[in-house]
């Protein structure tokens, strides 16, 4: 080992009990175990499903990450853990977690926040973050445009959604579409299937007085009810609906805004880097949409793979390591949990 941090981080901000372990900016491994499939008979997580199934998995999970990369758990120089937010009682799980491996082994602890932990993933993937970069986090909970002059310390918030996130949007349309949950995947493939300009459906805050008022902030509720109130209509006059072509024609307006404003917001603030992450930013169209558009602007595209977009543990090692390389203090042992902590605050 050289001197470089080995760091095991865990997630359990909603349904994903992730643990990962990272050395400096290297990932060993990255452990998932999903409760996924037990809300999909609820049609949306369940909190308290959620908490369960983050305890019957945390131990099993931190075990086979350790085997996995070969790693013991004296060998580790620090534990992370997204400490907000997220659902109450599974951040609960995660932090009561990390404080007993953290008081065993004797290792400092951090406390860190989820939001900032996506955009630190991508340096296990695509090496340091351009200083500032421009971040782009799309999930089921968060639509947010961040501008990151250091993900450790320093992550400033320029929009975010003002009622349903993009992956929110993707779930509720799926359920109107008869497709399953988690939405986003089914939309995405039955989009490419369909006509993406055959249904004209809004794009949310992108007027002139709400590019005045709400230059990069996010609303999908309205784009959301456009595509309930089209499919009824068809419904109510007999007619058969044309899945493909309203998965395709809603994901449009979804991408279109999304990379519309990061451009703008890239190109206000002087930044020629742009990182897409969260559940979101494995949509194929967005991947598709932003290259394209990014490349046109003259502004360097990161996205990480598909698999480090969703939750999981490796994002949280990838920001616990950084905190460890600049010499940030750890956490108190105290460390509250957060279900609504700010994006601002990057260590609890």
């Amino acid at each position: 080992m050289s001197d470089e941090p080995l760091v095991l981080g865990i997630e359990t901000s909603c349904d994903e009990t992730g643990v990962g372990i990272v050395h400096g900016q290297t990932l060993l491994v990255d452990t998932v175990a999903s409760s996924v499939e037990e809300h999909a008979r609820f049609g949306g997580v369940v909190p308290e499903v959620a908490s369960r199934a983050h305890l019957e998995a945390m131990v099993p999970t931190i075990e086979r990450a350790c085997r996995e990369a070969g790693v013991a758990l004296r060998d580790l120089d620090a534990i992370s853990v997204t400490s907000g937010p997220g659902l109450a009682g599974a951040l609960l799980v995660g932090v009561a977690s990390a404080k007993a491996l953290a008081v065993a082994l004797g290792k400092p602890l951090y406390g860190v926040n989820h939001l900032a932990s996506h955009v630190a993933v991508d340096i296990v993937e695509h090496g340091p973050l351009p200083e500032p970069t421009m971040a782009m986090l799309v999930s089921g909970g968060h639509s947010s445009l961040l501008l990151v002059p250091d993900v450790t310390n320093d992550v400033r918030s320029l929009g975010a959604t003002m009622d349903d996130a993009a992956g929110e949007a993707f779930d509720k349309v799926a359920r109107v579409l008869g497709l399953p949950f988690p939405g986003g995947p089914h939309v995405d493939r039955a989009a490419r299937e369909g006509n993406r300009i055959a249904i004209d459906f809004p794009r949310g805050l992108t007027t002139g007085r709400d590019m005045e008022r709400h230059r990069f902030d996010f609303s999908f509720s309205g784009l959301k009810t456009a595509v309930a109130r089209w499919v009824e209509t068809r419904q109510r006059a007999g007619e058969s609906v044309p899945v493909a072509d309203v998965a395709a024609s809603f994901q449009e307006a979804v991408v279109d805004v999304l990379t519309r404003k990061a451009l703008l917001a890239c190109k206000e603030h002087d930044v020629d880097h742009l990182l897409i992450g969260g559940g979101v930013a494995a949509n194929s169209r967005l991947r598709a949409l932003a290259e394209e558009r990014c490349a046109k602007a003259g502004v360097t595209l990161r996205v990480p793979r598909p698999g480090l977009c969703t939750d999981n543990g490796a994002m949280v090692a990838a920001l616990g390591a950084q905190m460890v390389a600049k010499g940030r203090e750890p956490s108190d042992l105290g460390l509250p949990t957060d279900s609504s902590m700010p994006v601002t605050l990057v260590q609890a």
